[in-house]
């Protein structure tokens, strides 16, 4: 069984097509990570701004001074150090931008004109305990995952598709024909699929949070996502979770998504008798949900959320509850990715064994 995993395993490597999506989903993950990195803007409030890696020193700096447990004192020292001294001509001081440690104060406590508005801490936050910090780069680190991970999902796709539709040229006959072409055979088919979608999402999440902490450090990982610039106020998870809860709940995701998408092409592989079908169909059936009218607060996303989609989308289906010890909603992923690959794997397997040999 083990060396038929690994011929299987070295048909899906070995495909031009899967060399180049792999490849090309590398290539997106650092292009990704440097745009982003490049594209970062600080000030200081008095002397000092840049872009880039001036940018990201800025903003750690400030977020090492200001690091720890958020108090009242320290709401009141950051009004003071970013106070604005010019007029902001009837714009809201919430969208004016400095750095990511004045963004995130000015957000929350800052009236229009860029004054303190009066709230305290436990009236922003209730008795949450908010551990503040350099959050800025694992926050946009978590932003470029939905991104990269959809990529992943599609990659996965591409590799799975050929699985059974591929052999429907004629090789069929010999696999099915072979010694242990109607056991062994094809349980190593569904096998190898899915070592091969946890190996690239294990490479594609390593490359990935290795390029963040070579470009951002590690500085924010126990930090609370949420004091964080106006960028994360609206739409993002609103729990006080830590950047690394983030982080880990995505990678998490990732791979239940893989797998999920996994099953679902291993499925209609066996059930399309062209590649190209099989591909298309699987591509489609993936990206539908992103049709569908619906948010987090519709009821019904609660069960249409845990489609593969939403797995990558992970801030949406994050941000649904709160359950039993603080778990998140998305945790729920997990079964229905086993549910996913373990129905696919075996309806593909039968769909195969069962069609008719010409």
């Amino acid at each position: 069984m083990k060396k038929l995993i690994e011929f299987e395993l070295k048909k899906i490597f070995s495909k031009r097509l899967s060399l180049i999506v792999l490849i090309g989903l590398l290539v997106y993950s650092a292009l990704t990570a440097l745009s982003t990195y490049n594209n970062k803007y600080a000030f200081d409030g008095k002397s000092a701004d840049g872009s880039g890696k001036a940018a990201v020193e800025i903003d750690k700096a400030l977020g090492a001074r200001y690091e720890g447990i958020l108090t009242d004192e320290k709401v009141q020292q950051m009004m003071e150090d970013f106070a604005l001294t010019y007029d902001l001509h009837g714009l809201n001081a919430a969208y004016i931008y400095q750095n990511a440690m004045q963004s995130a104060v000015f957000a929350r406590f800052a009236d229009m004109d860029g004054h303190w508005n009066g709230l305290s801490v436990s009236d922003v936050f209730g008795d949450e305990e908010i551990r503040i910090g350099y959050v800025d780069g694992w926050l946009s680190t978590s932003k470029n995952l939905v991104r990269v991970f959809m990529v992943l999902a599609l990659a996965v796709i591409v590799m799975a598709a050929p699985v059974f539709s591929g052999e429907y040229e004629g090789v069929d006959n010999l696999i099915l024909t072979s010694k242990y072409g109607k056991t062994k055979g094809t349980a190593a088919k569904v096998a190898a699929s899915v070592i091969a979608a946890l190996l690239v999402t294990a490479l594609t999440a390593a490359f990935n949070l290795i390029l963040a902490v070579v470009l951002y450090g590690k500085s924010g990982w126990d930090c609370s996502i949420l004091f964080a610039s106006s960028d994360y106020v609206e739409g993002f998870i609103p729990f006080n979770i830590t950047c690394g809860t983030l982080i880990r709940y995505q990678v998490l995701m990732a791979f239940t998504c893989t797998l999920s998408v996994t099953g679902m092409t291993l499925l209609i592989s066996a059930a399309s008798k062209k590649q190209i079908v099989a591909f298309v169909a699987s591509m489609a059936l993936f990206l539908f949900p992103a049709l569908l009218p619906l948010t987090e607060t519709n009821p019904l996303f609660r069960y249409v959320g845990l489609l593969p989609f939403y797995h990558v989308q992970a801030i949406s289906l994050l941000s649904v509850e709160q359950i039993g010890s603080g778990i998140l909603y998305g945790v729920w992923a997990v079964p229905v990715a086993a549910v996913f690959v373990g129905i696919g794997g075996v309806v593909s397997s039968r769909i195969f064994l069962k069609h008719q040999i010409v």
